[in-house]
């Protein structure tokens, strides 16, 4: 930016901050259009791994690496909007520790079953626990979400007439 201004205007005067210092107050800082479009990018790229992973879905292992990595993308995404401290502060929230654990534990063992042990059941059963596990923890998100669909999963399986 600062080249494109000196360009501009003429200017061949030396410049001593470097590119890092130019407009932040850190390294790490984006400014509120970048935050967007690096939201936009990162779950653009999360829904697109997870599309794609409905092709391969004949294939257990290639689906569980595409989905994810495309359901971490989607759900980092939201780091861009109000920061990693804050993100990983909600995610260990009180309320959502429990969800935030077995999501977090989901995504690794389908991962090891995927890369490591090539087990195409133990990749399937993984997979399936992370988007149980993923819906619960989206669910902490809604005030009274998730005590709405336990009530609910009571009084469908709910054996007792």
């Amino acid at each position: 930016m600062w080249k494109l201004n000196q360009l501009i205007s003429g200017d061949d005067g030396e410049r001593e901050e470097s590119f890092l210092e130019e407009e932040s107050d850190g390294p790490c800082s984006l400014s509120p259009t970048q935050r967007m479009y690096a939201f936009a990018a990162s779950l653009a790229a999360g829904l697109i791994l997870m599309f794609l992973s409905l092709i391969v879905f004949a294939k257990p292992i290639k689906f569980a690496l595409l989905f994810t990595f495309g359901n971490v993308l989607a759900v980092g995404s939201t780091a861009f909007l109000i920061g990693p401290k804050r993100q990983l502060g909600m995610m260990f929230d009180p309320v959502r520790i429990y969800a935030t654990a077995i999501y977090l534990g989901c995504v690794v063992l389908a991962l090891i079953f995927a890369l490591l042990i090539h087990s195409k059941i133990l990749t399937v059963f993984a997979i399936i626990f992370e988007i149980c596990a993923l819906f619960w923890y989206s669910l902490s998100y809604i005030p009274f979400a998730r005590r709405m669909v336990s009530s609910l999963m009571i009084r469908l399986f709910d054996t007792e007439l």
